[in-house]
């Protein structure tokens, strides 16, 4: 299946689900194709046919955008290696979560949360240990008895009642022992950063001009905005250069600034002026130059 393809899929899912979505992100390379919010859930989304083509600097770039406009970053694609994604399995690439369409329209649409993560070795579920250990305990087996029923050590058990999770395999034999559920599932909105932005986002193609009238600026490398920038509790979606180059992504940096419920902003280098092209403030970077502070470039973009 083509990534268009894909992409009107998941799309369709998430329109489904009742959210607004943003235009696709068209230019390449992109570290994200869509932005998806309903109330205050905002998902950003990389949408691929093979999962293990998203690199360390894509995953980094969707996390640093997913960061600061309070996102969840998510990938949905159709295969890893080989193997087609399992519908209602997790997998993770560089700390995202990465699923196939099918568990998204589980999850979003059916309110399904999958049960499943994959991991090197295979399929795995998480346990809940407090349940395992009542239950173990109300039917009078020790340690070793249900050791010896799962054909496991007994520091496999303790682990399991500890909170590690297990095979599917095991869990499913757990479930049948026991007759009821001990699983836990997965919130795929849930999401802790596994990297670190700072100082070393800085610079690159971002007006110095911004950082002079107090805004605090990350660079965005596969976006079809170049930086975004920070002022107070204002975020604003950035494109710089010039008009040729920027001036046709005004549009989309509108829409997407409209979903994300940011500002937006396309600073060029050889234009003296200032306009709107949608919620979008078009500036000329000798225009930027003559402001004093932030306050002052919030009221272009509010006016």
């Amino acid at each position: 299946m083509q990534d268009d393809r894909l992409s009107q899929m998941v799309c369709s899912v998430l329109l489904m689900a009742g959210y607004q979505v943003s235009e696709r992100c068209s230019m390449r390379p992109r570290s994200f194709d869509l932005i998806a919010a309903v109330e205050d859930q905002k998902i950003i989304i990389k949408v691929v046919t093979h999962m293990d083509s998203v690199n360390e600097e894509m995953a980094q770039d969707l996390d640093q955008i997913a960061s600061h406009l309070s996102m969840v970053p998510v990938i949905v694609g159709e295969r890893s290696r080989d193997a087609p994604l399992q519908r209602g399995a997790v997998y993770l690439r560089y700390g995202i979560f990465a699923i196939s369409v099918a568990t998204l329209y589980d999850y979003l649409v059916e309110h399904i949360p999958p049960l499943i993560y994959a991991s090197p070795g295979g399929l795995y579920v998480n346990i809940d240990g407090r349940i395992l250990r009542k239950l173990r305990e109300h039917h009078q087996l020790s340690l070793g008895d249900l050791a010896h029923l799962l054909g496991v050590s007994r520091r496999a058990i303790s682990k399991y009642e500890g909170g590690m999770g297990t095979t599917l395999e095991v869990a499913i034999r757990l479930e049948e022992i026991f007759d009821a559920s001990i699983t836990v599932p997965i919130d795929i909105l849930s999401y802790h950063s596994r990297f670190t932005h700072g100082a070393e986002e800085k610079g690159g193609s971002i007006p110095p001009d911004l950082e002079r009238i107090g805004l605090e600026c990350h660079s965005i490398h596969r976006a079809p905005f170049e930086a975004l920038a920070i002022f107070e509790d204002h975020r604003i979606l950035t494109g710089y250069g010039t008009a040729q180059r920027v001036v046709k992504r005004a549009s989309l940096i509108s829409n997407l600034s409209q979903i994300a419920n940011t500002y937006a902003m396309c600073v060029i280098t050889d234009y003296d002026k200032q306009k709107k092209i949608g919620n979008t403030l078009i500036i000329g970077e000798r225009r930027l130059r003559s402001l004093e502070d932030g306050f002052d470039l919030i009221e272009l973009i509010n006016g």
